[in-house]
């Protein structure tokens, strides 16, 4: 790390901050860097010297309902903080934008790995790998246990409704990066309309739940924290699992730019995800082809997303020239889950 101000972070206005509201928390000189990952918000380490920290912030050049981002992130950390799901401290919040240009929060620095990759995954071996990808089923169990009400979340989110509201989501997602012909697409999201799931209870949903999304560390490869709430809120859990079991599916591709992990030696087939996790939660997951199918849809239109930005030139970067050529394979996988289904 570097005493340098990372873009977006100034260090002397966040220590003088710090001093103001937790003082005696830092006891020398800050100094941070930036995080690769996450799906859009900003995060930082941040040390002293002798303590870590994590600060989130929204994405440089923020419009304004980032700042409810940062709230709601926050608000549902703290709200499981102290349960069996394991979440970093959080410290505090501030929307003082005059601190850092943004609002922000920040938390307690946890040490693990998060693996991005089935190449990174593999170095733990077939046994850790099983261990780790088992734990994370566990975990999502462990969430979607959690009573709202009873953590002060029962106004997180609106969850009549919710699938409906997601479909249409995302169809209009689709149509406002839509450039070229997409075969199957419209056939895809018609069909997932037409077969809805009955939902059950609603829970706490992470909203991007993968492997990635989860630090693993210490001698048991136990998940220490999830991480990247942004897209957090109260609905169908089972869109989590879903979307589990998609980034556990092989994508058929060599060298993609988007990968999945279930090319890591030892890593549990999908089928034994969703059995895990229908043993351990006591949940029908009969119609998990559905779900799973959405999140094959949903991941199409992201990826189309940043293909149409890229197109305009307003995305940069290795290896965003491929992602245009990946959408068709996430709407085929879709189309055939959803039919197999």
């Amino acid at each position: 790390m570097t005493s340098a101000d990372p873009r977006g972070l100034d260090l002397e206005r966040l220590r003088g901050h710090l001093d103001r509201v937790r003082p005696g928390l830092v006891t020398g000189a800050l100094r941070g860097r930036l995080v690769e990952g996450g799906r859009s918000n900003l995060t930082y380490e941040v040390t002293d010297g002798t303590d870590r920290w994590v600060v989130r912030r929204p994405p440089l050049g923020h419009v304004l309902a980032t700042a409810h981002d940062m709230r709601r992130e926050h608000r549902v950390i703290e709200a499981l903080h102290g349960t069996a799901v394991p979440v970093p401290e959080p410290l505090l919040l501030c929307e003082d934008e005059e601190v850092l240009g943004a609002p922000f929060y920040m938390m307690e620095f946890v040490d693990g790995v998060p693996y991005r990759t089935a190449g990174q995954l593999a170095e733990l071996g077939p046994q850790r790998t099983r261990r780790a990808v088992l734990g994370l089923v566990d975990t999502l169990v462990e969430l979607h246990a959690v009573d709202p009400q009873a953590v002060g979340l029962a106004d997180f989110g609106r969850p009549e409704g919710f699938l409906d509201r997601q479909l249409r989501r995302w169809g209009k997602q689709l149509a406002a990066s839509r450039g070229r012909e997409l075969p199957g697409i419209d056939e895809l999201h018609g069909g997932l309309g037409r077969a809805l799931p009955l939902s059950p209870a609603p829970a706490v949903v992470h909203g991007d739940f993968r492997l990635d999304n989860v630090l693993i560390g210490g001698p048991d490869d136990r998940i220490r924290a999830v991480l990247d709430w942004e897209m957090s809120t109260l609905g169908d859990p089972l869109t989590d699992l879903g979307l589990l079991v998609m980034y556990s599916s092989d994508l058929g591709l060599a060298e993609s730019p988007v990968s999945t992990t279930s090319g890591a030696p030892g890593h549990p087939a999908p089928a034994e995800l969703v059995e895990r996790y229908a043993a351990r939660s006591g949940r029908d997951t009969g119609a998990i082809s559905w779900y799973t199918a959405f999140a094959w849809f949903k991941l199409a239109v992201i990826l189309e997303g940043i293909h149409y930005r890229w197109t305009l030139g307003q995305t940069v970067g290795a290896g965003f020239d491929r992602i245009g050529e990946l959408v068709p394979v996430f709407i085929e996988h879709g189309l055939t889950t959803l039919h197999e289904g």
